[in-house]
């Protein structure tokens, strides 16, 4: 049996071994923000060592951007400061920089594939947790603490354990109004929020090669939530034409040979792996979670499990759950009222998914009483909207429509639940206090389904609409 695209990238990027026993990896591409960075670049200063490949970094501002009013100073000190850190380490150590006058700033996970920067074959590392997005080109793509931020910078290498590969095969076709977001929700459901612990999940079947680019980011990004390390999908032709043209991808000459190279490291049909997971796609339907971790989740016709039914593992977890949420055992999840709708983050912050959630908005009002946010996943996703159109379909339903930024998907910024609320959310986490409010609550879902509650004011199956 032949490697998989996994081994195959590590391989080539492996230095050699420490002695620690880990591997030195090569890094091909550090994405960086402001929040993870400025106390790594401070540790590289008392050191006095230099960035080590400056153009091999790229970074941009996300977590801390007010999507509302982005007149500097900001609002909020602390904000500003972490702005003005980046800004003065970029500019010091010759990392270009993506800000907010540049026409290209957005959230790190998406502007790195909209400009090319992200590439089959790469080895790809973030200090934030959902850097497996880049995975669905076929990279293996890492998120890392400060310390390895600044280890990173100092040296382009990381050192790793290597961990053993899962290939999740999803055959069959995902059903009308099933995505990306629905299809990953299932697989946490069912391999649980520590079922990849250990593993690096290769994603591949039918159901996964007949998403699109901006669908196979939604699925690799959620990788970190059921506890892999990395998540991918092999790099096909799909993968390629979305690369062709892009500012940062090889062109002219250069482009038939990284063609060559991208075919070389997909995982062939006889690759081997170390565990397998089969499922259906075609028995998916919209996913809505119901607790306080992504794995907790139900179709939109099911019900909330019954503590009787979970295994003995995660009855602790849904037992808190149901105290937080203020739900009940067998409750059905459709029909859950709820109080803010939040549309954006890296997981779902694309032009697809804008384009998704205004096909159910066209035409309807946001429910009296509840506040919707639609927020681009970068200043580039927020021109195509306005170019489309899509802006005046959601302010006419009620929606407000912001500029780039990680916005209401953490409480990172002034977006931020208030007591109790309830929210219906693209993003990709439903910790407590994960939106701002100790209290709060959230429930993840499609783009599509945030779009049907909103205007329904309740979960609501975004099919009948």
């Amino acid at each position: 049996m032949s490697a998989n695209l996994f081994d195959k990238v590590w391989n080539l990027h492996k230095v050699g071994v420490l002695p620690s026993g880990r591997d030195q990896l090569y890094i091909s591409l550090h994405l960086v923000h402001e929040v993870t960075s400025p106390q790594a670049f401070a540790m590289l200063g008392e050191r006095g060592l230099p960035v080590a490949s400056p153009g091999r970094s790229f970074a941009t501002c996300d977590h801390i951007v007010p999507t509302d009013d982005q007149t500097r100073p900001f609002g909020d000190p602390q904000a500003e400061a972490m702005m003005a850190a980046l800004e003065a380490n970029v500019a010091a150590s010759g990392i270009k920089f993506f800000g907010l006058d540049s026409g290209r700033q957005g959230i790190v996970h998406v502007i790195g594939p909209e400009l090319g920067l992200t590439q089959p074959g790469m080895t790809i590392a973030c200090g934030d947790s959902h850097t497996a997005t880049h995975g669905a080109f076929g990279a293996i793509a890492f998120g890392i603490g400060t310390s390895q931020v600044r280890d990173l910078l100092a040296t382009q290498t990381l050192a790793m354990d290597r961990p053993r590969v899962r290939r999740i095969t999803a055959h069959g076709k995902l059903g009308k109004g099933v995505g990306a977001k629905d299809l990953i929700l299932f697989i946490l459901s069912r391999l649980g929020v520590e079922g990849g612990l250990g593993y690096a999940y290769e994603y591949a079947g039918s159901a996964v090669r007949s998403l699109g680019m901006e669908e196979r980011m939604t699925l690799c990004n959620m990788s970190i939530e059921g506890g892999a390390r990395a998540g991918y999908v092999s790099p096909d032709d799909t993968t390629f034409e979305y690369l062709r043209g892009r500012p940062y991808a090889p062109a002219a000459g250069d482009w038939d040979r990284a063609l060559a190279f991208w075919r070389s490291i997909a995982s062939a049909d006889d690759a081997s792996f170390d565990d397998e997971v089969v499922l259906d796609g075609s028995s998916i339907e919209p996913m809505v979670t119901w607790g306080i971790n992504p794995g907790q989740g139900v179709g939109i016709s099911q019900s909330m499990p019954r503590l009787a039914e979970l295994p003995s593992e995660r009855r602790e977890g849904a037992l808190a759950a149901y105290a937080h949420m203020g739900f009940v055992e067998g409750d059905r999840i459709a029909g859950k009222k709820v109080d803010v709708a939040f549309i954006g983050s890296c997981t779902n912050g694309r032009i697809g998914d804008l384009r998704a959630a205004a096909a159910v908005a066209k035409g309807r009002k946001v429910a009296k009483g509840l506040r919707a946010l639609v927020v681009p996943g970068s200043m580039q996703v927020e021109a195509q909207a306005r170019k489309e159109g899509l802006d005046e379909i959601f302010r006419e339903a009620g929606f407000e429509f912001r500029h780039a930024g990680c916005s209401m998907c953490l409480a990172m910024n002034p977006d931020k639940l208030v007591g109790r609320q309830l929210c219906a959310s693209s993003s990709n986490r439903n910790f407590i206090g994960r939106q701002g409010s100790a209290s709060g609550r959230t429930l993840l879902m499609s783009p599509a389904m945030v779009a049907a509650a909103a205007v329904s004011g309740e979960v609501a199956d975004a099919r009948s609409l």
